[in-house]
């Protein structure tokens, strides 16, 4: 717990877009709990103007300058490629980590961090910005107090208007068109690790498996897109459980017309009843086969994405108060399994272990 009157310690390697417009906005609402202390990304121009914008201390293209003023928190946004080495380094630093998702491309990288944090005692919230939304929460209420009986089936449907930004012909990762992302980040598989899938069913898989426990055993996927693109633009995923249960995820990059607001749909079958999420429209649903559907009624807006649950969590339980990691790093190791997997099913064509 931290000492009455101490701020917090915030550093960042990786200040981009995302980092730039939510995670360091959203700190900032609690500005006299922090100190803005150090600050990487590459770029000198934007790394002037973002430690500028946050009153950081230190800024540096290198992010051990950042690590080496003593932070408590640091924020790893830097591209996924690079995960693993930069959330490796600052929990060894004595740092709590907030990580981007995926965690990471390679599934032992992303149980090495689980494995690390846990040997130094240090708290990782993993960015599944969902996972802290009404629905989610609610869904989360009703699944302690009730359950679906033994999981059967899973079905999950996404679809995200970034086609344009997947294909490198737009540089808006927010919606906004005044944000400009470095394009590589998305299209170039060697550090993004591939598409959608990557970009966006990590989200639609950190929910379910969130709420659920569910661990993958097995993937059979197929992915699609135009020639041109040289990551997938859509996913489909077959994967069987632990325990049996079986799953159908299915991806899709729409055209940016569809706006900021995500499809994304859940339904989840057990041996005593059923829970559907529709996050696009707001409703959540629960039925059991003894009993009435429950229908709870969320907020306006309940399921539209924002990210500020994460880093407030992850503040939270770097001062000692009370309060649930929705993300932890262990979720985030099951999600890179399931896309490891799928990703070797597309290359393959036939079904992938997980964790193998």
């Amino acid at each position: 717990m931290s000492k009455k009157g101490y701020k917090v310690r915030v550093g960042v390697i990786g200040a981009g877009v995302w980092a730039s417009t939510s995670h360091l906005p959203t700190l900032m609402t609690r500005k006299d709990e922090i100190e803005m202390v150090g600050v990487c990304r590459k770029g000198i121009g934007e790394l002037k103007k973002v430690a500028q914008d946050f009153g950081f201390q230190v800024a540096s293209e290198d992010y051990r300058d950042v690590l080496n003023q003593g932070i408590d928190l640091c924020v790893v946004s830097s591209p996924v490629g690079f995960h693993f080495e930069h959330a490796k380094a600052a929990l060894e630093s004595g740092a709590h980590v907030l990580i981007e998702k995926p965690v990471t491309i390679d599934p032992d990288e992303a149980w090495a961090l689980v494995s690390l944090a846990e040997k130094l005692d240090r708290h990782v919230v993993v960015a599944f910005g969902w996972n802290y939304l009404p629905t989610f929460r609610t869904a989360l209420d009703l699944w302690k107090e009730q359950g679906v009986g033994t999981i059967e089936h899973v079905m999950v449907h996404m679809s995200s208007g970034i086609r344009e930004l997947l294909l490198g012909t737009s540089t808006s990762s927010t919606g906004d068109p005044k944000d400009k992302a470095d394009t590589s980040t998305w299209t170039d598989p060697k550090i993004s690790g591939g598409g959608y899938a990557q970009a966006q069913l990590s989200h639609a898989l950190g929910w379910v498996m969130g709420l659920t426990g569910l661990k993958a055993e097995s993937v059979f996927a197929l992915a699609g897109g135009p020639p041109e693109s040289t990551v997938e633009l859509h996913d489909t995923m077959s994967i069987r459980f632990v325990g049996g249960a079986t799953g159908s995820i299915s991806g899709a990059s729409a055209h940016g017309v569809q706006g900021i607001r995500h499809q994304k749909e859940y339904r989840v079958f057990g041996s005593e009843g059923q829970l559907h999420a529709d996050l696009e429209r707001d409703r959540l649903m629960f039925w059991r086969f003894d009993g009435p559907k429950c229908e709870p009624k969320l907020p306006p807006n309940a399921g539209s994405y924002h990210c500020e649950g994460p880093p407030l969590a992850l503040l939270d339980l770097i001062q000692g108060k009370e309060t649930s990691n929705l993300s932890p790093m262990e979720l985030g190791a099951r999600t890179v399994e399931v896309l490891a997997a799928a990703y070797r099913s597309i290359a393959s064509g036939s079904v992938e272990k997980v964790g193998v």
